[in-house]
C-alpha cells in the first residue's frame, strides 16, 4: 500500500481513467468484432440471395418476353379476325343484294308455274 500513499490525487484520476479506457477499448474491440461477424453473415445471407434472385429475374425476363410475343401474336390474329369478319359481312350484303331479286323470282315463276300447271290438270 506505500504505492498508493505516495500517488497524488492527479497520479490516482490517471490511474482511474487509464483503466476506464482500458475497458472501454476491451469493449469497443468486442462490438466491433461482434459487427464484423454479424456484416460477414449479412454478406453471405445476400451473396445467397443474389444466386437465388438473379436466375428468377432472368426467367423472369425471358417469360415477359414470350408473353409480349403471344400478345402481338394474338393482336394480329384478333385484327386478322376482324378483317374477315368485315370482308364475310360484305360478301353476304352483296350475295343477298345480288341474289335476293333472280331467287324471289325464280320462287314466283316456280310457284306460278306449279299453280297454272294444278289449273291445267283440273281443267282436263
Amino acid at each position: 500500500m506505500s504505492v498508493l500513499a505516495e500517488m497524488s490525487g492527479s497520479d490516482l484520476a490517471i490511474v482511474v481513467v487509464t483503466g476506464c479506457s482500458i475497458v472501454a477499448v476491451v469493449a469497443i474491440v468486442v462490438a466491433l468484432g461482434r459487427l464484423l461477424a454479424s456484416v460477414r453473415a449479412l454478406r453471405r445471407s445476400l451473396d445467397e440471395l443474389n444466386a437465388q434472385v438473379v436466375p428468377l429475374v432472368d426467367d423472369l425476363r425471358v417469360a415477359l418476353e414470350e408473353a409480349n410475343e403471344e400478345l402481338d401474336r394474338i393482336d394480329r390474329l384478333v385484327g386478322s379476325a376482324e378483317s374477315i369478319s368485315a370482308t364475310v359481312d360484305a360478301t353476304s350484303k352483296l350475295a343477298y343484294r345480288a341474289l335476293s331479286a333472280p331467287v324471289i323470282k325464280t320462287v314466283a315463276v316456280t310457284s306460278g308455274a306449279s299453280r297454272a300447271a294444278r289449273r291445267l290438270r283440273r281443267d282436263r
